[in-house]
């Protein structure tokens, strides 16, 4: 569409297109805009991490009633669109979120869109949040989306495998952080009949000890016991899956066809629920920091 339309342009510019008269007027004298832009090319052999975060999502989650302290629903929707980023976009390597953030790992030699920082951010992010919006009645069935969500993001360059590992761990680190104070803080206030302004002061300068304590001795809440999914969020990692299907062929000497069952090998995006700070998932998975995966 776009070349007839040129090819349109040149024709009523009394030129025929690719006439070297078409050639010459095919740039025009505002092609010098061009030279304003920035070069967003990152540097070369680093991992490329795109990490967005919800905008605003302490009043988006009430004003669409998510369930305190993790709703499941939004935790899964989540997965999901980091799924959908995963497999429609190229060479990320492994993801990880937790509560409204995700982060995303692209391979460091990646040459997709030549290394364009801004190309790398906003195919991300648009992937991610056109996908929140079109899976959300898949995961919140009885509410209705009031208001299109936003989400912000940026990029961040990690040299070595280890600052990749430790940047990981950093993020796990805070969902734990995070996950306790806010399971904690709800249980005072839904079950130990606090407000919000009381569970904050009660909880005030405590250490995760103090915590833990506090939920099994007023609760009878074994912290380690809750969902892995809360404690550690969600890893995201291509495996090989073996799938079977069921096919129709139609055998030697025979009229009808016949079903048959077959397996085959697809390689998908699996979501897992697991401590990435040690050393055993990297030993386990050595392929996602392989030079050449």
């Amino acid at each position: 569409m776009l070349r007839c339309c040129r090819a349109a342009a040149a024709i009523a510019a009394g030129c025929a297109p690719g006439s070297p008269r078409g050639l010459a007027m095919a740039k025009s004298k505002f092609e010098y805009v061009r030279d304003f832009e920035a070069d967003d090319t990152v540097l070369p052999n680093c991992w490329i991490v795109v990490r967005l975060d919800g905008r605003n999502f302490h009043r988006f989650s009430e004003q669409h009633e998510f369930k305190k302290p993790n709703d499941d629903r939004a935790l899964h929707l989540m997965t999901k669109c980091a799924q959908t980023v995963m497999q429609e976009l190229e060479d990320i390597a492994i993801a990880y979120g937790q509560s409204d953030e995700y982060s995303f790992v692209f391979k460091k030699k990646s040459r997709w869109f030549k290394r364009r920082a801004s190309k790398f951010m906003t195919h991300v992010v648009s992937q991610f949040s056109s996908s929140y919006v079109f899976y959300w009645k898949d995961y919140f069935k009885d509410q209705q989306l009031l208001y299109p969500p936003g989400f912000d993001g940026r990029i961040v360059l990690y040299p070595s495998n280890q600052n990749l590992k430790d940047y990981l761990s950093w993020r796990q680190a805070d969902c734990h952080i995070n996950n306790l104070y806010n399971t904690v803080f709800w249980m005072l206030v839904q079950r130990g009949g606090l407000t919000p302004v009381q569970a904050q002061e009660r909880l005030r300068g405590t250490l995760a000890g103090d915590k833990n304590e506090i939920l099994f001795s007023e609760f009878n809440i074994n912290y380690n016991n809750e969902p892995l999914m809360y404690r550690k969020g969600t890893v995201l990692i291509w495996q090989k899956i073996n799938e079977v299907i069921t096919k129709k062929i139609k055998m030697p000497k025979e009229d009808e066809e016949k079903e048959v069952e077959v397996t085959r090998t697809k390689t998908k995006v699996v979501p897992l629920h697991c401590d990435i700070i040690g050393d055993q998932f990297w030993e386990e998975y050595p392929e996602i920091l392989a030079e050449d995966s």
